[in-house]
């Protein structure tokens, strides 16, 4: 079988690497790709845009592509899944109208609220000056949302009123376009971040490993949010009697509510949750597709077939699946950024020691890199994620530090405390969620 994936980062290069590994996938193609999965055995890139739906299409039916793989949020909202389908394509990533449990931060809510889904309090503005009032009224920690697609960056914990209020200015004064004209202000969850990948025929639901990503660009959790700056799995918090209560009482009941509205939902349906103090899940958001970089983690644990995983999710054949075959260790991805990520940054950079990094034990995805003149340049802000496999996360620390230790990129950032928790969690398992 040949395989299509549609995108660029460190997301899609995993799932390339992941799906090259069946004995069933002959070659995996990759829109527009990147520096990584250009120098993969088996894989091509693609000079076409993942919104030139026509291009895609044409190419996949010309090629006699058997499964399309969309990881990115953008093209899943703008409709390539719909587009394709109508083209007799064979498609893992949900319809327009389910990527709008992402696109729109307002739609999930109210789904969240019709289903009776555990989630923050809300509200929705459309104006800035009663979006003020209203956070003067309830006062902080508060949380500023953008509405639509905002790269990871739309969201604002908010610590005094001040920071609220300038974050409303700044969404409504344009700093996100268009996703930034309506916005959902939440209260201040306290707790544990998890992330739940679940995949999805639209019918039956199962979840993938827990993980953790680290959302903040600096260690302790600090500064603005970026789009991820390393992630592990699986995360020690969620216990298995915790995991099934996410799924009879999240998971389950979202995709009902999904059915209820008429949407053929298959593909990924990210849970991004805050386990409480008190041992509670509740929703933070949800996703329409692949974590990034929670994919980097958890794939690599996975010893079930991809393709297969995925295929059965694209025909409705996921009852069928077997369950699914985890690697008993850990994994921890740690993202090598540019020098001034998540602000200006520069591009261009030659890299080097990838080979030595994965020589010292580790798997090096690319997320912003391209090739040029057969070498890898930096091509982004979040430049690659280095993950390894481990007995323990403990193991998988020791092992992926020390391959960043091989790499060279002038200016490279990265956080060093990836993990932190599970380690904490380790030490002292009988501490809440809010002490680790």
């Amino acid at each position: 079988m040949k395989v299509l994936v549609v995108g660029s980062g460190g997301r899609e290069h995993a799932l390339a690497w992941k799906l090259l590994q069946s004995e069933r996938v002959q070659e995996v193609f990759c829109i527009p790709g990147n520096g990584g999965t250009a120098t993969l055995p088996r894989c091509r890139n693609l000079a076409l845009s993942s919104t030139d739906f026509e291009g895609i299409g044409r190419f996949a039916l010309v090629n006699n592509i058997g499964l399309v793989v969309v990881g990115p949020e953008a093209p899943l909202a703008a409709g390539i899944t719909d587009y394709l389908q109508s083209q007799g394509l064979t498609v893992f990533g949900p319809t327009q109208a389910g990527a709008q449990i992402e696109a729109s931060k307002a739609w999930a809510k109210a789904l969240m609220q019709e289903a009776k889904i555990p989630t923050a309090a809300a509200q929705v503005f459309t104006t800035a000056e009663p979006a003020i009032a209203y956070v003067k009224t309830t006062g902080a920690p508060i949380v500023i949302k953008a509405d639509g697609l905002a790269a990871g960056k739309g969201v604002t914990v908010a610590a005094t009123i001040e920071e609220a209020i300038e974050a409303i200015e700044a969404a409504f004064g344009g700093q996100f376009g268009a996703a930034g004209q309506q916005i959902v202000i939440e209260e201040c969850l306290n707790g544990q971040e998890v992330s739940v990948l679940a995949i999805t025929d639209g019918i039956t639901i199962r979840p993938l490993l827990p993980a953790q990503d680290h959302k903040r660009i600096g260690e302790g959790d600090t500064g603005p949010n970026t789009g991820g700056m390393g992630a592990y799995a699986p995360a020690p918090i969620i216990s298995p009697a915790l995991m099934e209560r996410i799924q009879q009482e999240i998971l389950e009941p979202t995709l009902a509510a999904l059915r209820k509205r008429g949407i053929d939902y298959r593909g990924v349906l990210y849970a991004g949750l805050m386990i409480t103090p008190e041992g509670n899940p509740k929703v933070i958001e949800f996703n329409c597709r692949f974590g990034d970089p929670e994919t980097q983690a958890v794939l690599p644990l996975l010893e079930t077939p991809l393709d297969a995983v995925l295929l059965a999710c694209a025909q409705q054949k996921l009852e069928q699946l077997p369950p699914l075959s985890w690697n008993s260790g850990a994994a921890v991805c740690v993202v090598v950024a540019a020098q001034g990520y998540p602000g200006s940054y520069r591009k261009g950079d030659v890299i080097g020691g990838i080979s030595q990094a994965e020589t010292a034990g580790a798997t090096v995805f690319h997320a912003g890199t391209k090739l040029k003149q057969q070498q890898v340049v930096s091509d982004g802000g979040r430049v690659l994620g280095v993950t390894a496999v481990g007995p323990s996360i403990r193991e998988a620390l020791t092992q992926v530090y020390a391959a960043i230790e091989c790499l060279q990129l002038e200016g490279m950032y990265y956080r060093r405390d990836i993990a932190h928790r599970a380690v904490n969690y380790t030490d002292n398992p009988q501490l809440n969620p809010t002490q680790r």
